[in-house]
């Protein structure tokens, strides 16, 4: 009896999920769950991390370790979890969309994100926020692209080639906005800097944003998803304002080292889904404008590549490049 290639790799698949890998899982975890947050505190990666680490740990009776590794816009940390033991215990908790971002923006990655790394779930989407301080003349887009062509304006972004960075080119492309960007090390600071007056206009996910809009310390002008967000239903979209079929924002989600057995990725994914889900997570990121968004290891790995491919493209086009 003759069997096929696709036989064949039926076969090995079965046996990956069903054979050893599932002995691996059945000791999993052994020792403390380590979550590396790439950012510093205080962004939508750490307050996801944060608000499912109790949950997760009390379904897998481990601790759950929060570890913020900042740098280089996200890659130090990335780094780290694609070159740890391929044993699931160090996770990866980051923008998604921004990690595909980085094989455009930076010449020399000590690590393929590609390759390197394999994704567990998608967790959160949060839309990006457009917002101003309140001392700025401007009620939406229409007056800030006006606006900045008369008055010079400072543009925070988390870094260089971040995600947030790129959306606001593709905007500025778009509208003829004229705006200076200033890079930051993280969503946290640039945030507090815009509501300090020392830049002007933010774009930012809008589950680190939307307490500072609440309070009245930020403006904001638009919201940077296709439909309407409920929790803010009277602020327009940048694409009702002109900028066509635009949607940008953070994707959260959680990649292991690539070389982890396929049954602790399952487990894993089984977890966090099951942790982001529960009513008081879920309840706590609706109300902060965030949607549990959660996704299977190979659909994840198919919207790595169509977000490489989407924000590749801006980056070429406006020559965004770091060494």
């Amino acid at each position: 009896m003759s069997i096929n290639r696709r036989q064949l790799l039926a076969s090995s698949a079965a046996l990956a999920v069903t054979g050893l890998p599932a002995a691996h899982a059945q000791g999993f975890p052994n020792k403390p769950l380590k979550i590396i947050v790439p950012y510093p505190p205080g962004g939508s990666s750490d307050i996801i991390a944060r608000a499912i680490s109790q949950p997760l740990s009390d379904s897998l009776g481990q601790p759950v370790i929060v570890e913020n590794r900042p740098g280089a816009n996200g890659n130090l940390g990335a780094d780290l979890v694609a070159k740890s033991a391929p044993d699931g215990h160090t996770v990866l908790l980051c923008d998604v969309g921004a990690l595909a971002i980085s094989p455009a923006v930076y010449t020399k990655l000590s690590f393929d994100p590609s390759k390197d790394l394999r994704g567990v779930t998608m967790l959160a989407y949060s839309p990006h926020m457009l917002a101003v301080h309140p001392s700025v003349k401007a009620n939406n887009l229409k007056e800030l692209v006006a606006l900045s062509k008369t008055t010079e304006l400072n543009f925070a972004v988390t870094a260089v080639g971040s995600a947030p960075h790129v959306a606001g080119v593709a905007v500025e492309r778009a509208t003829g906005a004229k705006w200076t960007y200033v890079p930051y090390k993280g969503g946290s600071q640039a945030v507090t800097d815009t509501v300090a007056g020392q830049t002007q206009v933010i774009m930012n996910g809008m589950l680190a944003t939307l307490p500072h809009v609440q309070s009245g310390r930020l403006k904001v002008l638009g919201i940077s998803k296709k439909t309407r967000m409920p929790l803010v239903g009277e602020v327009p979209t940048l694409a009702e304002q002109g900028v066509k079929d635009f949607e940008s924002g953070t994707w959260q989600g959680v990649l292991v080292a690539n070389g982890t057995p396929a049954a602790l990725i399952a487990r894993l994914n089984a977890e966090l889904i099951k942790a982001i889900r529960s009513p008081d997570v879920r309840a706590r990121l609706t109300g902060q404008g965030a949607e549990v968004v959660t996704m299977q290891s190979a659909e994840q790995d198919r919207f790595f590549d169509a977000e490489r491919k989407r924000w590749g493209a801006v980056v070429a086009e406006a020559n965004i490049k770091l060494d």
